[in-house]
């Protein structure tokens, strides 16, 4: 399912340049958004966790949870997207429930990335470890 094609005549669209931020990491978001056009990278601190193309999903946490935004998107080049607020989100999913799916996965995929990047950080962090002592003398 691409979520671009329910939404892709927005009356509305948000229009970003590239450089341009749509949000960033801990404000407040009352909406998601669906990348119509264009590209964004998503970004967990200074850490690229995401190259968003035409279909991406955007900010759905924050919109489910009514918590703070998790992440910041910048547009990498000119990009549209279609802005949806809960009352619009309400009626997708009403109207097409593999649309709730589609949200569903999009979480569970990115919760999945987001443990295989701490997996690794993990297992990098512990190779860099491995055979030091770990009460080491100080230096004088």
């Amino acid at each position: 399912m691409n979520p671009a094609e329910l939404v892709s005549r927005d009356d509305d669209p948000v229009r970003l340049a590239p450089g341009q931020t749509l949000f960033g990491e801990g404000e407040t978001g009352d909406c998601m958004y669906v990348l119509l056009e264009g590209s964004a990278d998503v970004f967990v601190g200074e850490v690229l966790v995401e190259s968003a193309t035409p279909g991406a999903l955007l900010g759905e946490m924050a919109l489910v949870d009514s918590s703070l935004r998790t992440a910041t998107v910048v547009a990498t080049m000119p990009a549209r997207l279609a802005r949806i607020d809960e009352r619009r989100f309400h009626f997708l999913v009403q109207q097409t429930p593999y649309f709730a799916t589609h949200v569903m996965k999009v979480l569970a995929e990115r919760l999945r990335h987001m443990n295989s990047m701490t997996r690794n950080q993990v297992v990098a962090w512990e190779y860099v470890w491995v055979g030091r002592d770990s009460n080491p003398e100080p230096t004088p």
